[in-house]
């Protein structure tokens, strides 16, 4: 029996010349076989390189053609090129080619064509078999109880896409996280592949696509916002060293949470700088609790709802954008088919109640602590993370939380939430939308207070100093302790508006929402502060286990 191993690069055309001829001699004569490897451009001479190390054989251009001596073991036989095959052919089995050099070409383009949708799916039965990694960080939080049945359902990665969930948290909490694991796998979910739960520090993260950041654990009293900000630096900086240290390079980092969720993702860009534009930060919380609140108003379905934007700190001072809220399916004097839209803005006649109610309620919601609770912070991680998948709905507008660019005149370097739309894997800011100016004032009242939190955390700044406008912060009185940083606060501020540009918005337009002021920055004591809990562990310090 002869059996012959043909190899070559995927769009060689000799190659493709040897692979006909070599198919017509098997098919017309039973004892000979043919085995046939083909490479692509990129990796030919590396692979070719290896082979004839290995076999000791001296060649360097594609096609190879070897025999195996199946009968005699030991190495097989170096033939040659396609000249050496041809003549092989010719002297042993008096058979010939006479392919002509265009048929040759697009031969060759075919198996080229041909292996690259070859090796996708490969990559794509690999993906089966080699499950996604999620890693879920304050597992015991009660958001990655709700957070869990949603990943598991198939909904947010695809039913044939399996996942292994990692549930990530301190030692104290290991009794929790076995007790969720258990019910975990009571669930039965055919994409669930494996649950495991982990302490140890140095195992965090391994070979993560995917990293969820909750709410960290606090038990530490704080007395002071500038403790409150601060007090978030040690865990982001040691996630984002393990990000950078296990993580896949393709991790993609979604961060959620009740505060400081724009700091937060910043600090971790700033830790894990090669993944940081993998890193967001969720603001469909606030979208969702606008679009209800509307949807009640309206007497109509928040689904119905769609484009409210979300600008700014997502939990501290944003701004609820209506200008290109648009509702479907709505019962009033006109009606039109499924996808028959109408603003938002001109069938809510109430202004007031857009100017008032409407923005005291959210800012009562989000003082609560609901923003991102239980079901809400869950449901909000999720379809945030499946539009990063799947991408968005076409058209539709959603906000998220990025590291500005300079977009729409926010300063660069900044964590701040704006409207984009995902598409092919990645997100895209929408800077193509026209009428969304936003005033001077409003600007620079969320820019600098993301500014001082970035400021104040790292050491840069001693005190927080809420914006307050112009004509107040001239009537401000300080005391001789913190003028000086009284006056560097006043000073980070005139810089950031004199950043921006002029931003005016039209007199009399409903459609300008007013500010809302999510988070009552005052310093509280302890006894009134709903930041006064700190980490017990920052995870730098204690000894983990699996």
């Amino acid at each position: 029996m002869a059996k012959f191993v043909l190899a070559g690069r995927a769009d060689d055309p000799y190659y493709a010349k040897a692979e006909i001829l070599a198919d017509y001699l098997q098919k017309n004569l039973p004892d000979f076989h043919v085995f046939k490897i083909t490479q692509h451009p990129d990796v030919w001479e590396e692979w070719l390189r290896d082979v004839c190390e290995k076999n000791k054989w001296s060649h360097k251009s594609s096609p190879i053609i070897w025999r195996e001596l199946l009968d005699r073991g030991g190495k097989g036989l170096l033939l040659g090129g396609y000249n050496e095959f041809l003549e092989h052919a010719q002297l042993y089995y008096d058979v010939t080619s006479s392919m002509t050099t265009e048929l040759m070409k697009a031969i060759a383009q075919e198996n080229l064509e041909a292996h690259i949708q070859k090796e996708l799916e490969k990559d794509s039965l690999k993906d089966l078999i080699d499950p996604l990694q999620v890693w879920i960080t304050s597992a015991s939080a009660p958001a990655c109880y709700s957070l869990i049945p949603i990943l598991t359902s198939g909904e947010v990665f695809g039913m044939h896409t399996e996942i292994s969930i990692a549930l990530f948290d301190n030692k104290q909490a290991e009794k929790t996280l076995q007790n969720l694991a258990l019910e975990m796998q009571d669930l039965v979910s055919p994409v669930l592949r494996s649950v495991s739960i982990c302490t140890r520090v140095e195992e965090a993260f391994r070979q993560a696509h995917v990293v969820i950041i909750l709410d960290d654990p606090r038990t530490k009293e704080v007395y002071t916002m500038e403790e409150c900000l601060r007090s978030r630096v040690p865990l982001c900086r040691l996630y984002g060293y393990l990000i950078e240290k296990n993580a896949l390079d393709s991790v993609r980092v979604i961060v959620g949470g009740k505060t400081f969720v724009n700091l937060k993702t910043l600090l971790l860009m700033r830790y894990a700088p090669s993944i940081a534009h993998n890193i967001v930060a969720v603001a469909l919380g606030v979208e969702g609790q606008a679009r209800a609140e509307l949807a009640r108003k309206m007497k109509t379905s928040p689904s119905y709802i769609k484009d409210v934007i979300i600008w700014g700190n997502i939990s501290g001072n944003c701004y609820v954008d209506l200008r290109k809220a648009k509702i479907y399916k709505y019962e009033s004097a006109i009606w039109g088919p499924p996808h028959f839209s109408r603003p938002v803005l001109s069938l809510v006649f109430d202004s007031e109640w857009i100017n008032r109610e409407f923005v005291t309620t959210l800012k009562d919601l989000t003082a609560t602590g609901k923003q991102f609770g239980g079901m809400l912070a869950a449901h909000s991680i999720a379809t945030t993370l499946k539009y990063w998948y799947h991408g968005s709905p076409y058209g539709e507008i959603v906000s998220l939380g990025v590291l500005s660019e300079g977009q729409f005149g926010i300063p660069e370097g900044i964590v701040f939430s704006m409207p984009v739309k995902f598409e092919n894997g990645t997100w895209v800011v929408l800077t193509d939308l026209k009428d969304i100016e936003i005033s001077e004032q409003t600007m620079a009242r969320m820019t600098s207070d993301l500014m001082q939190e970035k400021l104040v955390a790292l050491g840069d700044l001693l005190y927080f100093q809420p914006y307050q406008p112009e004509h107040e912060r001239a009537a401000l009185i300080t005391t001789d302790d913190n003028e000086e940083n009284q006056e560097y606060a006043d000073d980070l501020v005139s810089e950031y508006k004199n950043d921006l540009p002029d931003l005016t918005h039209e007199e009399g337009k409903d459609q300008v929402m007013p500010d809302v002021d999510y988070l009552d920055l005052t310093p509280k004591t302890n006894s009134e502060n709903p930041f006064s809990q700190e980490l017990t562990n920052d995870f730098e310090n204690i000894s983990m286990e699996q």
